[in-house]
């Protein structure tokens, strides 16, 4: 990651500082305002890099662990870049519509997918074709809405363990139902809005492509290395675990051989010979010949 200085400039270029106009501004953004000019909110960016980096600090501990991160950006400006940059994490992500209870109902929201990727399948091994076209048509159609909607979140299994919103305003839906279930959020907050609402705020312009991209990005950056350092640690730790296996596996036989040497030597060593039993005197006091009968 870049240095303070580097990263407030880039903020500069990217247009994050500036906020709403005075009439629209949320007093609890109070601490994160610089100053007021010709109408409009000046943020910080003194606290913009210091929430952009506690938030991508967590963020990449997230990943780390293996836990998936959905990103939540439905707002024009926003959904291109969100997309793009949640694609190359292999992250869940929204840019369309969030439909009421995509978390808090999140397994009827899999029936959908499951429905979804059912009717895809059927396109790929070419079982549609046994239909009507008004039933291939109208499939076909519903899988490009559900793929639409439901697209980004196809491949996850459960409920994710963190929230990215670019605006918590807009995306006050899916805020609420993060809350309900104890989801960690993070958030782009402008000032209009209640940074109180997100366990991690991060004062910028919501509105503008530009800032809207650099802080996404930097997200982004830092969850690729939780990502790596994860691949990484995983790698390790099957080297080492084949490695001792190796040397686990090499000092059982040398132990094993060992013991069986031994076990022989004790054979060799302690064995007595085997007495030829002799059976008892017959009357008269003679012993019966051995081996042989009567000549």
């Amino acid at each position: 990651m870049e240095n303070n200085t580097s990263l407030q400039q880039q903020l500069l270029e990217a247009g994050v500082h500036f906020g709403h106009l005075k009439k629209k501004w949320n007093p609890k953004m109070l601490p994160y305002i610089f100053a007021e000019k010709k109408g409009i909110h000046i943020i910080d960016l003194n606290k913009t890099v210091e929430g952009l980096q506690e938030a991508a600090a967590a963020l990449k501990s997230i990943a780390k662990s293996g836990k998936k991160i959905m990103f939540v950006a439905t707002k024009k400006q926003a959904k291109e870049i969100v997309s793009d940059c949640a694609k190359k994490i292999n992250m869940p992500y929204v840019t369309e519509r969030w439909l009421g209870g995509m978390l808090t109902n999140f397994n009827t929201v899999r029936k959908s997918v499951k429905k979804m990727q059912s009717i895809e399948k059927m396109l790929n091994d070419g079982s549609i074709d046994n239909l009507t076209k008004k039933e291939r048509l109208t499939l076909t159609r519903d899988k490009d809405k559900m793929e639409k909607v439901l697209g980004g979140i196809a491949q996850i299994s459960r409920v994710p363990a963190a929230l990215f919103l670019v605006d918590i305003g807009h995306e006050h839906i899916a805020l609420a139902e993060a809350k309900r279930l104890n989801i960690t959020t993070f958030g782009m907050v402008d000032t209009n809005s209640d940074p109180n609402k997100v366990e991690f705020a991060i004062p910028a312009n919501d509105d503008a492509t530009k800032s809207i991209a650099i802080i996404v990005n930097y997200i982004t950056a830092a969850i690729a290395e939780g990502l790596a350092e994860r691949l990484a640690e995983k790698d390790d730790d099957d080297n080492s675990g084949e490695s001792e296996e190796s040397a686990e596996a090499k000092a059982a036989r040398f132990e094993q051989k060992q013991a069986d040497g031994d076990d022989r030597n004790k054979r060799a060593r302690g064995a007595t010979p085997t007495k030829r039993r002799v059976p008892n005197s017959g009357p008269g006091g003679r012993r019966p010949a051995m081996g042989g009968g009567p000549r």
